[in-house]
């Protein structure tokens, strides 16, 4: 299939794309709730000859295409799920959910791209295997509900990807990409890494009573607030080339203007470029929250929880889908930032795929407005989904031919963060952390920090 040929069969699947397009802006749904855009897609599949193999008590599905011929297994990813964004034109009345973030459009390029690779003669030439994934759960919200899920042993982990690892879904895989649907200037963006998270949750127990009898009572709202201004203080210490983000809110903080506030919700993320400085800053944080229930006499629970890793992808990859973007779109309107001024401050569960195969997290276009935000939306469909679409075949192809001997090479030079899936997985585990961490001696004056 030559260049004009295959610009010509991505026209043709458009009417695919934009139906499953349009039909997950309609029906949106948060991460590890993704049934319907889950049985939409895997029946649209079916239709197109393969057997999607269902992840059973989560949504999602795996698609696998055997080129016949022994090689490397070539792993390609769609995210299924959208975000709580109120007032969104499309959100879900009841949940608030909505596509702001472009995933129902990856998801809409992915199911083309198994229609483009069903075609006839698409897989000449090619060698090894072909995994299409259709996964859950990237945006990290919803905390209480992944948390039920985890506490019931449904899941492990609160990423889609980070949980498909567990299960086993990608054994074999040898290397990864996906493309995010994107806007600004550029056609295609790729980036070299981006900011790994750690989630928090800190309950600040008091003691309530009536607010014309404060002495009473323990104020806990007090304790969050001195909490805040203890964390924020902390920023002056953060270094620049760490990149470090930390942006707590107040999830539940009273419930009447007369009553002193026994109880109070905190969450938190702790972002940061690299693994050291997550961690660094966490400790940080943990101690400001404990010494500041501490100063009002209150106590309080923290959780700790992984979220995804500092993301590095691998340079060799990024360049060979550099090449590939530039064939499809031009020089000037493809961009490979591989320096660390260009760096990735949001976080994403790829980072986890990266740390234990060669990865690659690039950015399309067609989208405007703020990400996560009311304003979002996807307008230019032949950049969102006729051009991905393109590129993406084209790196398959570019990966797989001749031998495979591009993806070959990639894996060959790659280094990753984990040698092993147990190395990754016994860090996430690490990561898990649950104390009391203010006590209190009866019959005593002295405060412990138990951290």
């Amino acid at each position: 299939m030559d260049k004009a040929q295959l610009f010509a069969k991505a026209k043709e699947k458009r009417p695919l794309m934009e139906a499953a397009f349009n039909y997950m802006l309609t029906h949106p749904e948060t991460g590890f709730r993704e049934w319907k855009a889950t049985a939409y897609l895997a029946a649209e599949y079916e239709k197109l000859g393969y057997k999607p193999k269902l992840a059973g008590n989560i949504p999602g599905f795996v698609v696998d295409i055997d080129t016949g011929r022994i090689g490397p297994k070539l792993l390609i990813l769609g995210e299924l799920d959208g975000l709580p964004v109120p007032g969104h034109p499309h959100e879900d009345p009841e949940t608030h959910a909505a596509h702001a973030c472009g995933h129902n459009a990856q998801s809409a390029v992915l199911l083309g791209l198994a229609a483009l690779l069903a075609e006839p003669g698409a897989l000449d030439g090619l060698c090894g295997g072909i995994r299409l994934c259709a996964v859950p759960a990237e945006e990290l919200v919803e905390h209480d509900f992944r948390e039920s899920l985890r506490k019931s042993g449904i899941i492990h982990y609160y990423g889609g990807k980070q949980e498909f690892l567990y299960r086993g879904y990608f054994d074999g895989c040898d290397l990864a990409f996906m493309i995010h649907t994107g806007g600004g200037r550029h056609n295609f963006r790729i980036n070299s890494g981006a900011n790994g998270c750690i989630l928090k949750r800190a309950i600040f127990e008091g003691k309530a009573a009536h607010a014309a009898t404060p002495s009473c009572g323990i104020n806990a709202l007090d304790a969050a607030s001195i909490a805040l201004q203890a964390v924020n203080a902390q920023r002056a210490t953060f270094r620049e080339m760490n990149y470090t983000r930390v942006h707590p809110i107040l999830t539940e903080a009273g419930t009447a203007v007369n009553s002193i506030p026994g109880r109070v919700v905190m969450e938190n993320l702790v972002r940061a470029a690299n693994i050291e400085a997550c961690r660094t800053v966490n400790t940080r944080v943990n101690r400001a929250i404990a010494e500041a229930a501490a100063a009002v006499g209150a106590k309080v629970h923290l959780s700790d929880r992984p979220g995804y890793l500092p993301a590095a992808y691998d340079a060799n990859l990024c360049k060979l889908a550099l090449s590939v973007f530039t064939e499809v779109v031009g020089a000037e309107k493809a961009v490979y930032n591989c320096s660390k001024t260009d760096w990735e401050t949001g976080c994403t569960d790829m980072a986890d795929i990266a740390a234990v195969m060669p990865a690659l997290h690039g950015y399309g276009s067609g989208s405007v407005g703020v990400g996560h935000s009311p304003e979002y939306a996807v307008v230019d469909f032949d950049s969102a989904f006729d051009d991905s679409l393109t590129a993406q075949f084209l790196l398959v192809q570019a990966l797989l031919r001749d031998d495979a001997v591009e993806a070959k090479h990639i894996i060959r030079d790659a280094v990753v963060r984990f040698p092993t899936r147990a190395d990754y997985f016994a860090y996430l585990d690490a990561l898990f952390y649950e104390r009391d961490a203010v006590l209190y001696e009866k019959n005593s004056d002295r405060v412990i920090l138990d951290l």
